[in-house]
């Protein structure tokens, strides 16, 4: 959410910014581009309650999941037992940190590797897309279709992930360089994943029933709160400029929100006597 502000000058011919400077350019739904503030807020599961507001400059999804996890427990006083979230938010260090914290965490959470249109860019055919390969654990070494080696040039540690690289030893005059490496003059580079075992242990516990079961429970329970701000309360801009400002404003429509949530929720609870 952003909104473009004009700001007078005192100063005749002085250029100033027309926007909230502490905003990010960010995508919008619409495909195009403004400046934004990301807005996430966490929902009880039970009765769709707003538990927590966070606003931030960052406008990738994946950064924001530890300050959610901050905002429950300052608001409620208590860690969530379990957090729902979508793929946006399920990252290996995500996984980590919820594991570490005693959350069970619960998201969709795909390892999508290098696209393969890259792959066709590059002239590269499918009988040479990496998991073509195979690992040798015995020798450390890729073993490429036509049996030749590669040899491990090093690895990349990351929280969460080992990112190990090989490089080719005889792609030279090797027959199917064409189809394998033709724009890569000194030969093949591929590279392979290892996962923190906790994060495997996550990956093989969404594949239970019961995980996806309740991962299908987050959309009637996230967008709910998200869809009534914007179409009850018509809050799809922010009228105010600045991160405090505008996580002001943020605050007070999940507030609003939450008070007619419970008086709807009395209603329902009213009792009537007769006689």
């Amino acid at each position: 959410m952003g909104e473009l502000q004009k700001i007078n000058s005192q100063k005749a011919g002085a250029r100033v910014s027309t926007t909230d400077p502490e905003c990010r350019i960010m995508g919008q739904s619409d495909g195009g581009y403004a400046p934004s503030y990301n807005v996430q807020i966490s929902t009880d599961a039970k009765e769709k309650v707003v538990v927590a507001v966070s606003i931030s400059q960052c406008p990738a999804d994946q950064t924001l999941l530890p300050s959610a996890m901050d905002e429950i427990e300052k608001t409620t006083g208590t860690k969530p037992e379990q957090l729902v979230v979508d793929a946006g938010f399920t990252t290996r260090d995500a996984i980590l940190t919820a594991e570490e914290r005693g959350i069970d965490l619960i998201g969709s959470f795909a390892d999508k590797g290098t696209p393969e249109v890259l792959f066709r860019n590059r002239g590269i055919g499918e009988a040479f897309y990496p998991e073509k390969f195979r690992f040798d654990p015995d020798r450390n070494v890729s073993i490429c279709p036509e049996g030749k080696i590669l040899a491990s040039k090093g690895n990349h540690v990351e929280r969460g992930n080992t990112r190990f690289y090989y490089k080719g030893r005889e792609c030279k005059n090797c027959p199917s360089t064409p189809s394998c490496c033709p724009k890569s003059p000194k030969g093949r580079y591929i590279s392979r994943n290892e996962n923190d075992p906790r994060v495997d242990v996550f990956i093989e516990k969404m594949e239970t029933d019961e995980a996806k079961a309740i991962s299908r429970k987050r959309s009637e329970v996230a967008e709910f709160p998200n869809a009534w701000i914007k179409e009850k309360f018509g809050l799809r801009q922010f009228r105010l400029r600045g991160l405090v400002k505008a996580g002001i404003e943020a605050l007070w429509a999940c507030f609003t929100y939450n008070i007619k949530l419970w008086i709807r929720l009395c209603g329902r609870r009213r009792l009537y006597v007769i006689g």
